[in-house]
């Protein structure tokens, strides 16, 4: 089996389903299996894996468009790959269509949470210690 994004106008992913293995034939009258969920579900269709992260394949394989694609997140048309939604608006994209806060994550093995406000009031603050 392989999972498909149905993908709206604003290259925004809408829904993730489950299809035909993509090594199967498609039907007649069809290139592949995007083309043929396209049609059926009236919208753009990509397959995405997901066994890729950070365009790394977690098995050894080759990433396949560089994230699994998430609800919400958009689809890059030229650069066919899936970005997540992002979580904050001071995050910014990595190489790997990664969303990186502006300030690295402290490594004290305490848990943090982000807080944007604190950042834009201040740029050298953001992360929180979760009591």
């Amino acid at each position: 089996m392989a999972n498909y994004a149905l993908i709206d106008e604003n290259n925004v992913v809408t829904n993730i389903i489950t299809g035909i293995d993509e090594t199967e034939a498609a039907p007649e009258g069809f290139a592949d299996w995007e083309e043929f969920y396209a049609d059926f579900h009236n919208c753009t269709v990509k397959r995405t894996s997901r066994n890729t992260v950070a365009n790394t394949h977690l098995e050894g394989n080759t990433p396949f468009r560089c994230n699994y694609a998430t609800i919400g997140g958009t689809y890059d048309s030229t650069n066919d790959v899936f970005i997540g939604p992002q979580p904050h608006a001071s995050f910014t994209l990595d190489e790997n269509y990664i969303y990186q806060p502006p300030i690295a994550h402290p490594t004290d093995g305490n848990a943090y949470k982000w807080n944007e406000e604190a950042y834009q009031a201040d740029n050298s603050q953001g992360w929180e210690l979760i009591e």
